[in-house]
C-alpha cells in the first residue's frame, strides 16, 4: 500500500464507517487528468520518502523533497536514490544543510516588483532632491548678494530695514533647508546602494562566494540572448564532487564544506564574463560557456577535473588524509534542444552517466 493512502487511513477515526462504492457510481466519476495523477503521484513519493527516512513534516523536509521529487533538482533525487539504494536513511542533519542552498530558481514575483519599485522610487527622490539643493543654494546665494546691496545702499527708512530683515531671516532658513536636502540627498543615496547590496546577497552563495542557483537563473537567461544575438555556441555543464557523502560521514560536516570551497575556488579559475559558475545546491556545480563549442567546453572543464584530482587533501582538525578528491560532469550544447530546460536536463543526465562509468570524468550529453 502506497503512503498517500496509509496517511488517509492514519486520518480517519476507528469507528468511521467505510463507504463501499458500486463499480457502477466509479464509472460516473470524472476521469483524472494527467496534471491532477502526477501531482497525486508526487504527493506520495514525498509522503513515502518522510515516513520511510523518519523525518518529520517540516518546511526544510518538504522543501528539499518536492525539489527532488519535482525534477527542480535532478542532483537531489539521484543523491537520495543513492543513499536509499545503499540500505541507509537520509538523515535530518543533511536534509537542514541541503535546504540552506534551496534557493527558488524563480524569484517571488511581488517582492520583485516591489524590490524594484522602491529602488524606482528612491532614484526619483535622489534626482528631485538633487535639483531641489541646488535650487535652493542658488537662490541662498542670489538673496544674500541682495540683502549685501539692501545694506549697502544709503536709502534711509525703517521701510529697507524690514525688507533686510525679512531677507535675512529668509537666507536663514533656505541655508536650514539646503541641509537637510542635502542630508535627504545622501540618506537616499545611501539607502540605493543597501537595496543593491541586498539584491546581490541575496544572490550568492554564502559558503563559496560563487552566485546560487537564483543568480544562475538570470545569467543562463542574459548569456542565451546574447549567444542567440551573436550566432555563438552555448554550453551548459552540471558538476558533481564524487564520494561526497563518504567525505562528509568520515570527516564530518565541517572537512565536507572546506571541500566544497576547494571546488568551488578551482571552477571559479575558470570564470570570466563568458564562463559563468555557480553553486547549484548540496555539492553541485553548475557552468555556462559563451563561445565555445561542446568539446571546448568539455575539454576546459576536464582540465580542472584533471588538476583537482592531483591534490591530496588532509583534514586539518586531526591531520588525517582525506586522499585525492574529484568530481564527475556532463556537458550539453544549450542550442541542441527544444529549450534551456531541456539542455539543463540533458547535462544531468550526462553527469549521470558518467557517475555510472566510474567517476571523476568529464562526458558530453
Amino acid at each position: 500500500m502506497r503512503a498517500g493512502s496509509t496517511l488517509k487511513r492514519w486520518f480517519s477515526s476507528a469507528d468511521e464507517e467505510v463507504e463501499i462504492v458500486p463499480s457502477s457510481a466509479k464509472s460516473e466519476r470524472p476521469a483524472v487528468t494527467l496534471a491532477e495523477f502526477a501531482e497525486r503521484e508526487l504527493m506520495d513519493r514525498i509522503t513515502e520518502f518522510l515516513f520511510s527516512n523518519d523525518l518529520r513534516v517540516s518546511r526544510n523536509n518538504l522543501l528539499v523533497a518536492h525539489a527532488a521529487f519535482s525534477g527542480e533538482a535532478l542532483g537531489l533525487a539521484r543523491t537520495i536514490g543513492s543513499t536509499v539504494a545503499s540500505g541507509e536513511k537520509v538523515s535530518q542533519e543533511w536534509i537542514d544543510s541541503v535546504a540552506e542552498t534551496l534557493a527558488p530558481s524563480k524569484p517571488n514575483e511581488a517582492m520583485t516588483q516591489l524590490s524594484q519599485k522602491l529602488e524606482r522610487s528612491i532614484l526619483l527622490f535622489e534626482q528631485s532632491s538633487s535639483s531641489a539643493h541646488k535650487s535652493t543654494h542658488d537662490y541662498g546665494v542670489a538673496l544674500n548678494n541682495h540683502v549685501g546691496e539692501i545694506e549697502q545702499a544709503n536709502v534711509a527708512g525703517a521701510v529697507m530695514h524690514n525688507l533686510a530683515e525679512i531677507a535675512r531671516s529668509m537666507i536663514e532658513r533656505t541655508n536650514r533647508i539646503e541641509h537637510e536636502m542635502e542630508r535627504s540627498q545622501n540618506e537616499a543615496s545611501a539607502l540605493r546602494k543597501s537595496l543593491e547590496k541586498a539584491r546581490r546577497e541575496a544572490e550568492l552563495d554564502h559558503l563559496t562566494g560563487l552566485p546560487n542557483r537564483r543568480a544562475f537563473e538570470g545569467v543562463f537567461e542574459t548569456q542565451f540572448r546574447l549567444a542567440q544575438a551573436d550566432i555563438e555556441p552555448l554550453s551548459v555543464a552540471f558538476c558533481d564532487i564524487d564520494h561526497f557523502k563518504r567525505i562528509n560521514d568520515v570527516h564530518g560536516h565541517d572537512t565536507g564544506d572546506r571541500v566544497i570551497q576547494a571546488v568551488a575556488q578551482m571552477l571559479a579559475r575558470i570564470s570570466s564574463d563568458r564562463c559563468h559558475v555557480a553553486r547549484h545546491g548540496g555539492e553541485e556545480f553548475v557552468l555556462l560557456f559563451r563561445g565555445l563549442t561542446l568539446t571546448e567546453a568539455r575539454d576546459k572543464l576536464d582540465e580542472t577535473r584533471e588538476q583537482l584530482a592531483q591534490r591530496r587533501f588532509v583534514n586539518r582538525e586531526n591531520d588525517e588524509p582525506i586522499g585525492s578528491v574529484s568530481f564527475s560532469a556532463g556537458v550539453a550544447n544549450v542550442f541542441a534542444y527544444s529549450d534551456r530546460r531541456e539542455a539543463l536536463k540533458a547535462a544531468d543526465e550526462a553527469l549521470y552517466k558518467a557517475k555510472n562509468n566510474g567517476r571523476n570524468q568529464v562526458l558530453s550529453a
